[in-house]
């Protein structure tokens, strides 16, 4: 009889190409995905060495990081952004990798764009020179980011050394109450497990919980595997999956689908394999959630408060919990109710897809952004932008008074022109709320789109799930 293993266990099996007592596997890589940002470097490296790409047909290349959200007709003002573009663009001219240009009608967020083009697929391995690769193992795939020297490993030999992470299982039981989304459950978790908590192991997501999520959602969960410390984030495929990714582009069709549907279904985690270490969370009971501090971590409940410094568990947890305060110019104990906004930004390849849209624009139809507030809207992919502009998305934001923006990154992280001024509050979609993350003295509040879009119109966080 064979020994039952776990999704992740097979996925690593099929791809070790060696793998030593006490040394680090070599894997096949299966996709890498390339953006702006982490690979000027790397290319370099080929050049200096005299090497080629070893598979351009396994190599994808976006601009997402740098690009300008606004009008692309214009020439990018910032020196360094175009820099960067423009030697994205020569390096995959040079080496003949695909690119999804600033022009071009699919360019996007590279994890937004990966599943959305049907690249994305079960039982790979994929890699990107970005943390938050692990959005890919929504679709059963062991993704997850790495450096520099190994974005120049993978473009030379598509193979990359790595060490094997131990397993977690976090088991999500219980049906999400109405306004409670897959985004309030991944900060429930890492509010749970702390930002640390994960660190090491690849985590697998099961339970009903999870299976009743949609791709988007299920996406959303695994790209913040890596705020909870984790080294990559896995759903096993199921139906959902394969109803996702039919008729996708890159995928064939008919009979061949059907048969690699199959293969895809047995790589759910086998009866009785066992993991490392295991979390259960009873999803019938959370409410929307929403960042107070400096790091995912520090989350709480919409209906509760920002912890007081005497609850702190530890000493160095009050000691950062006193950072964070003065940084996000907050009182202990704080209703989270209580928090005004300055700004609202609804994007990122956390929560910019076309489902995401929809839910952010059922909130604020027929309503109107608060006067204090400047809302912004950043479609993750330049098929969502079309997608949403066919439905009426953009003209219902535009009403409400909303910025319809293009496709990129955008206040995610503010390495473009979509940044806070200091002391500036935000809420936002994103994964991250680190210390200047969204620019300098920026203080950032993650949430949903639907507590995002429903704070910009009544200017301070509310409990989404009493909206009407």
């Amino acid at each position: 009889m064979a020994v039952p293993r776990t999704l992740f266990q097979k996925i690593w099996d099929s791809h070790v190409i060696v793998e030593e007592p006490g040394q680090p596997a070599l894997l096949y890589i299966d996709l890498h995905l390339v953006h702006e940002v982490t690979s000027p470097q790397a290319f370099d490296g080929l050049r200096l060495a005299g090497r080629t790409v070893r598979r351009t047909d396994l190599t994808i290349a976006t601009v997402d990081h740098n690009v300008p959200t606004t009008d692309r007709s214009l020439p990018i003002e910032d020196e360094v952004s175009r820099r960067q573009i423009d030697a994205l663009e020569r390096n995959c001219a040079e080496f003949g990798i695909p690119l999804f240009g600033i022009h071009s009608a699919r360019q996007g967020i590279v994890h937004v764009i990966g599943p959305e083009l049907g690249l994305t697929q079960p039982g790979m391995v994929i890699v990107c020179g970005d943390s938050h690769t692990s959005t890919h193992g929504a679709f059963g795939s062991l993704a997850f980011g790495i450096g520099t020297s190994e974005v120049e490993h993978v473009l030379a030999t598509q193979t990359l050394p790595q060490a094997r992470p131990k397993t977690l299982e976090i088991r999500c039981e219980g049906t999400l109450g109405r306004g409670v989304t897959a985004k309030d459950l991944i900060l429930a978790i890492i509010g749970n497990i702390g930002v640390g908590g994960a660190a090491g192991h690849a985590i697998e997501y099961t339970g009903s919980a999870i299976r009743s999520l949609s791709m988007e959602g299920r996406m959303t969960v695994c790209n913040m595997s890596i705020e909870g410390g984790g080294r990559a984030g896995m759903i096993a495929p199921d139906r959902t999956t394969i109803d996702y990714l039919r008729a996708r582009p890159n995928l064939p069709r008919g009979t061949e689908f059907e048969r690699l549907s199959a293969e895809w279904l047995a790589l759910a985690t086998d009866a009785g394999a066992a993991y490392d270490s295991q979390v259960l969370v009873d999803a019938s009971n959370l409410v929307p959630h929403i960042t107070w501090g400096t790091n995912p971590g520090m989350v709480a409940p919409v209906t509760g408060r920002a912890p007081r410094l005497d609850e702190a568990p530890s000493e160095s947890d009050r000691r950062a919990y006193e950072r964070a305060f003065h940084y996000m110019g907050l009182e202990p104990g704080v209703p989270i109710a209580e928090i005004t906004l300055d700004r609202v930004f609804i994007g990122s390849c956390t929560n910019a897809r076309i489902e995401d849209l929809r839910a952010a624009a059922g909130i604020v139809l027929g309503r109107r952004v608060a006067s204090r507030v400047h809302g912004m809207v950043v479609p993750g992919s330049m098929l969502v932008k079309r997608q949403a502009e066919r439905e009426g998305l953009d003209a219902v934001f535009r009403e409400a008074g909303f910025e319809w923006r293009e496709a990129g990154c955008s206040m995610c992280l503010g390495m473009n022109p979509d940044i806070l001024s200091p002391g500036e509050r935000c809420a936002s979609t994103s994964n991250r709320n680190f210390e200047g993350r969204q620019g300098k003295g920026g203080r950032t509040h993650l949430c949903s789109p639907e507590t995002a879009a429903a704070a910009a119109i009544a200017g301070r966080f509310v409990d989404v799930r009493h909206w009407s």
